[in-house]
């Protein structure tokens, strides 16, 4: 079993217990809900690994994620043994034991509306980024705002800019996190696939986080792919508690019956959501497998949700 995962805030969340004086974490092992030692006994072939900036918490976005790039830099060197840093599709599917690691982005406002920083970036390694977290920024608007901006507004101008700048030097777009609108002045600018990394499907969960039926089959028509999310908030309706288990697999069933069966992904959103039952950690992937296989679908069907869709993107883009 092969599994690839579109995005995790693991890194922020080593980067607040080592100031705390919590030090003793790392990416290696830790008590969160990801770390490598889990991942190489789960059968991980690729994590994305989002530098994920709140802006309420860092008075200089830019200086935040590069405070955050430093901490992943350290910990790709420390763990070198077992994981390679990727930034192209020939590095993915270069023949090596080890996991891979591909840095993101999540809070397109870390760039503070300036291309050169996004050329900064894609020269980290960098190679996609949200738009948008849950404030208003440079680029646009999120689909559930924090700080009262109009969720039904999309991008500005710069944000149309960095689209097509993302999309031509090979920066793969995610509208996770973008409002509709927004969505749909993406879509219309968009020459490669996108993808939403962590979202779940709004017919079965009415959050403005997730993707209407229309965005889902768009996203499919267009070869991009959707990450399954594993938050509780996103998986159930606000009215009705279920178990995570059946949420998860009428979740996949719905978006592939939207998108097609090459449309599905994961992005479990680690160490970015409170722990359920289902899923505690990456621990609890493989029994994802089985839960899938047990709803319906082969393991041809599988093997496209773990990694094969993603991976195909990945080939279009980078």
């Amino acid at each position: 079993m092969k599994i690839i995962d579109m995005h995790c805030d693991t890194i922020e969340r080593l980067y607040f217990l080592q100031g705390e004086g919590k030090g003793i974490e790392n990416l290696r092992e830790n008590q969160g809900q990801l770390d490598l030692m889990r991942m190489q006994r789960s059968g991980y072939f690729l994590q994305n690994f989002a530098l994920f900036i709140d802006k309420a918490l860092w008075p200089d976005p830019w200086e935040g994620v590069l405070t955050l790039w430093n901490l992943y830099q350290r910990e790709v060197e420390a763990n070198g043994d077992i994981l390679r840093p990727v930034f192209t599709y020939e590095d993915i599917v270069k023949e090596d034991s080890r996991m891979r690691s591909l840095l993101t982005v999540e809070e397109g406002g870390v760039c503070q509306g300036d291309i050169g920083k996004l050329h900064k970036l894609y020269e980290l390694g960098v190679r996609m980024m949200t738009l948008t977290w849950n404030y208003g920024n440079e680029l646009g608007v999120p689909a559930t705002p924090l700080d009262g901006e109009d969720s039904s507004h999309g991008l500005t101008d710069k944000g149309k800019e960095f689209v097509q700048e993302m999309q031509r030097i090979g920066m793969i777009v995610d509208v996770s996190h973008l409002s509709d609108a927004g969505f749909w002045d993406m879509l219309a600018l968009a020459k490669k696939p996108i993808v939403a990394s962590h979202s779940n499907a709004r017919m079965l969960c009415s959050h403005g986080r997730n993707l209407s039926d229309e965005m889902i089959a768009a996203i499919g028509e267009q070869g991009g792919c959707v990450g399954l999310n594993y938050h509780k908030e996103f998986l159930l309706p606000y009215y009705k508690y279920e178990s995570i288990w059946p949420a998860l697999i009428a979740h996949a069933k719905h978006i592939v019956s939207k998108g097609g069966i090459e449309v599905l992904g994961l992005g479990s959103d680690f160490d970015g959501i409170p722990s359920n039952e289902a899923i505690p950690g990456v621990e609890g992937v493989e029994k994802l497998w089985w839960k899938l296989k047990e709803g319906g679908f082969t393991g041809t069907d599988l093997d496209k949700i773990l990694y094969k869709n993603v991976l195909k993107v990945y080939k279009e883009c980078l």
